[in-house]
């Protein structure tokens, strides 16, 4: 293969290249091939190795990026989390965020996680995490009249045994994760599971085998997803989130190009442009009995992250307890003496313990 492109002058490699390599192109995957859900995605951590409000800026600029890709491209879909960036935009950037509105109404802009952003889950407290889901569910429901069935959390550092029944409780099927690629010990043995909480709920989760939460589609990545797949005996199928993050931009045309190309390829996996929808929902399908893991999804990494910064964290706790009482008060005044209840203080107060609660800043 090499031989041939070489044969071409240089500095015009693409000549004649897409003829000497027609043939190869033409053979079709194998009927067994794994096959591989592209989703566009772009993880911006909300806070990490600069302030929030540069976080505002990078926000900015993918969802722009990635619009602008929809108007080129009609199979591109792209998924999102975190209900506070959609905020941000909505609040500084009003003209991207109808745009993306309309996007999210044609099911090309998907909304997932429901949680005001990606939280850490063994810091907060459990009224905490609960918050995240009320809150993030609500707008979403709110602006987009959207309610979102996956529980989105690739980068948060482990997974406390009480979340399945918290997750359920908020009206979620489906959970995914990918950080757990970065035990230094221990690989987790599954990638689609029952993850079995405490109180025995069970959710349906997905841990993408290509190791990568920000994937550019391209040979090395599609070769790892199918090679370490571990559910090879029930199931034939895995997600691929692909995209630049923290302000790279998420997809290119480039990706888009590879996921196509690699649509039905003998020697590949099959990739198709698909929801984060589309892929639960044919996993679950075609893997009705799947292994079951019960209690937590430690992380064997980032261990000093839990032991530093105590400030930061006793602030958490006080902050989530006294916002407890307040609302104790204020509901006491309220039923007593008819006082008014103060739910928009209290709704901006939690939020900002929300946001901080993400799992770079606690």
């Amino acid at each position: 293969m090499a031989a041939r492109l070489l044969r071409h002058p240089a500095g015009r490699p693409g000549r004649g290249a897409r003829a000497e390599l027609a043939e190869v192109l033409s053979r079709p995957a194998a009927a067994s091939a794994h096959e591989l859900f592209a989703v566009g995605h772009a993880h911006i951590d909300s806070a990490w190795l600069w302030p929030v409000r540069e976080t505002v800026r990078k926000v900015a600029r993918t969802c722009s990026n990635v619009l602008d890709l929809m108007d080129q491209h009609d199979d591109f879909v792209f998924a999102a989390s975190s209900a506070q960036q959609y905020a941000w935009i909505q609040e500084h950037r009003p003209e991207l965020f109808e745009r993306m509105r309309r996007r999210i109404r044609e099911g090309r802009f998907v909304p997932v996680g429901g949680m005001w952003v990606e939280s850490d889950t063994n810091l907060p407290g459990g009224e905490g995490l609960v918050r995240q889901f009320v809150h993030g569910t609500r707008y979403f429901r709110e602006q987009f009249d959207v309610d979102t069935s996956i529980v989105w959390l690739p980068d948060s550092f482990g997974y406390t045994a009480a979340l399945p029944q918290i997750m359920a409780q908020a009206g979620a099927r489906w959970f995914l994760t990918q950080k757990l690629s970065w035990n230094e010990t221990n690989r987790v043995p599954h990638h689609t599971f029952l993850w079995e909480g405490l109180d025995g709920t069970r959710i349906f989760t997905h841990f993408p085998p290509a190791d990568t939460y920000g994937s550019d589609v391209g040979m090395a990545d599609l070769a790892r997803a199918e090679g370490q797949f571990a559910e090879k005996a029930g199931a034939t199928s895995s997600l691929l989130p692909f995209g630049y993050g923290d302000g790279g931009g998420g997809p290119t045309r480039e990706m888009l190009a590879r996921a196509r190309r690699s649509a039905d390829l003998e020697g590949s996996p099959k990739v198709r442009l698909a929801s984060p929808e589309q892929f639960f929902a044919h996993a679950e399908e075609e893997y009705p009995e799947p292994p079951v893991w019960s209690g937590e999804l430690y992380l064997e990494f980032h261990r000093g992250t839990y032991t530093s910064q105590a400030r930061t964290k006793r602030g958490n706790r006080r902050s989530e307890a006294l916002l407890r009482e307040a609302e104790l008060w204020a509901s006491t005044a309220a039923l007593r003496v008819g006082a008014p209840y103060p739910y928009e203080e209290l709704r901006r107060l939690w939020e900002t313990v929300l946001l901080l609660q993400f799992h770079d800043i606690l």
